[in-house]
């Protein structure tokens, strides 16, 4: 009997592609990135939250106030914009991406890494309404391909991109305080599949893995802060009843539409300081810093609650939700809520942190509806707000019960449900909302995230 022609070449198994040689090399240099990207990352973030204690902590003390006062952010942030105008304007790399761009986009050359360090130095102290997450993303692919010469990444088109993204991972890691959750952003982020999904996904675990041991270790070793997103104490959770999603879900959609205004508003600034881009970048530092003056002024409180990150205003609600008064609560949402939207279009940081926040704060505030409860509003703002402006519900799902501990079992399906309902709300309202300036790469916050 003849033989049958051979048929087209099939793709390599998963199994071949594993044990071929560069692949293994590949792994191994994953696994060694992630101690210097994990020390990287703590030097930076030890040294933000040392340089933000001392601009709204120590300064007032020792010019005689007990806190920042009202006026405080004005000075504040415009010394971010006059620190910030010449890094964006020429400097390689101008400081990384405009942040309502979102976490995505090419890896970082090691070049362009002094530029988004500078600049996150000079916004985030500052009180700039932006977290940490994405100029750490930014130095960990850029240290990542350090690791390899040029010539080498040319020869292997997908070596850049995967070792990027080990970089990346690495270094989010260590910001959200579990590996797991950056291994879950990248496996909804990078929208791959089958062999594929594991090929990027077993060096970004193993990276992330070892980078977060040396964090933490070396947290633990010098009594400095980590700054992982975490929170002390929650309210305690009850099983979800039929009152938490008749309000969870029009929460969750309320939260998206406030994120959505939010990065509606960044556009509109990164369109406004595309152009005369120092002078405007000043000017948008300025208007920042009346925002957080506004919410000191009407509420009495410190700007400091309406400014940075949110990071320790958010452990700070959880907490203790009752010591905001409603009043209060809104106040928080409004005046952080459009100094984030300004930051966002034209200041250097990441775009999630602040979300996270304007999101909890609307669900306690929303706690006091009949049949709804604290623990429940500020489970559905978590979950809700982190899934309107990643456009991934998986990872805000993981992310919220990560931040909840112990109270996230009976949290689950309330989570579930206003991540989800938050995901199609944001996705729906973003066909509408204005295109981004030209030249600019879309609004998610994980476009090209697959590039690295």
């Amino acid at each position: 009997m003849p033989q049958q022609a051979a048929g087209p070449s099939q793709p390599p198994s998963l199994r071949e592609l594993l044990r071929s040689p560069g692949y293994g090399r590949l792994l191994l240099v994953s696994a060694l990135v992630g101690v210097p990207v994990s020390l990287a990352a703590f030097g930076f973030v030890s040294l933000e939250h040392e340089l933000q204690h001392w601009v709204w902590g120590s300064l007032p003390h020792h010019l005689g106030h007990d806190r920042a006062p009202w006026w405080w952010p004005l000075p504040a942030l415009l010394l971010a914009g006059l620190l910030l105008a010449p890094i964006v304007t020429r400097m390689p790399g101008r400081g990384g991406h405009t942040p309502v761009l979102g976490l995505g986009g090419p890896p970082t050359l090691p070049v362009e890494v002094p530029s988004v360090v500078l600049a996150a130095l000079a916004s985030l102290p500052l009180g700039a309404v932006l977290g940490p997450e994405a100029p750490l993303m930014a130095v960990g692919s850029g240290l990542a391909l350090l690791t390899v010469r040029a010539s080498k990444r040319a020869a292997g088109p997908m070596l850049g991109p995967m070792l990027g993204a080990a970089g990346s991972t690495a270094a989010i890691a260590t910001i959200f305080g579990s590996p797991l959750v950056a291994a879950v952003m990248m496996i909804e982020a990078a929208g791959l599949g089958g062999a594929q999904l594991t090929l990027l996904l077993l060096p970004c675990l193993l990276s992330s893995g070892v980078g977060a041991l040396v964090f933490t270790g070396f947290g633990h070793w010098t009594g400095l802060s980590i700054g992982a997103l975490n929170l002390p104490s929650v309210p305690k959770a009850a099983l979800p009843d039929a009152g938490d999603f008749l309000w969870g879900v029009p929460l969750a959609v309320a939260v998206a539409l406030v994120v959505v205004a939010g990065q509606t508003l960044g556009h509109r600034f990164a369109a406004f300081t595309a152009r005369r881009t120092a002078s405007r970048t000043v000017l948008s530092a300025v208007l920042v810093g009346v925002c957080l003056a506004g919410y000191a002024l009407v509420t009495g409180r410190t700007p400091e609650e309406a400014a940075l990150s949110g990071q320790a205003t958010l452990g700070h609600l959880a907490a203790d939700p009752h010591a905001w008064s409603v009043g209060a609560l809104l106040a928080l949402v409004l005046f952080k809520g459009l100094g984030w939207g300004v930051a966002l279009g034209s200041m250097r940081g990441g775009p999630i942190f602040p979300a996270v926040l304007l999101g909890a704060a609307l669900g306690v505030a929303a706690g006091g509806l009949p049949g709804l409860g604290t623990a429940a509003g500020l489970a559905a703002g978590l979950a809700a707000s982190g899934a309107a402006v990643t456009k991934l519900p998986v990872t805000s799902t993981v992310l919220a019960a990560m931040l909840l501990g112990d109270q996230a079992a009976d949290s689950m399906p309330l989570l579930i449900v206003a991540s989800v309902t938050a995901f199609l709300t944001a996705t729906f309202v973003h066909r509408v909302a204005p295109a981004a300036p030209e030249g600019h790469a879309s609004a998610s916050p994980t476009a090209d995230r697959s590039a690295g």
